[in-house]
């Protein structure tokens, strides 16, 4: 859901930017979203369908500028891979908006469609607040 949100924040925006979601762990590889999240995307009128997991790897750190994290989990399993020499900043995506530094944003999955809306909102607001940081301050709002 975050990359499909990101993307149409960014379009909206006008922001150029190359966007790819990725796992810590391999376990979804090839695999599209949940359906919950696709029809949560859908109604929201962005297409997620065509997505397919891929796990983060170490060019990550360097073909991208931001490495960004849902949850403090995640955030720890994204640095634990992070090569030495690795130029992307990495942060929580709830660290762009102001007053919620440091939040999550919760995992649906074991919610039912209500969470995944909700989760949709939150995932909403942090990418519609790092593209405005990202096109506003440059390459490294959250540094």
């Amino acid at each position: 859901m975050a990359e499909g949100a990101f993307r149409a924040a960014a379009a909206q925006s006008g922001l150029d930017c190359h966007v790819d979601s990725a796992g810590t762990a391999s376990y979804h590889i090839g695999d599209p979203p949940d359906p919950r999240a696709i029809a949560v995307a859908r109604s929201n009128g962005v297409d997620i369908a065509e997505l397919t997991a891929r796990q983060l790897k170490a060019d990550d750190f360097y073909r991208f500028t931001h490495v960004i994290a849902l949850d403090r989990a995640n955030l720890e399993g994204i640095k634990a891979h992070a090569p030495r020499d690795g130029t992307a900043t990495v942060a929580l995506l709830l660290d762009a908006v102001n007053g919620r530094e440091g939040e999550p944003v919760p995992d649906p999955y074991y919610g039912d469609s209500a969470a995944f809306e909700a989760a949709w909102q939150i995932i909403t607001e942090g990418a519609q607040a790092l593209v405005q940081r990202l096109a506003n301050a440059g390459s490294d709002p959250l540094a």
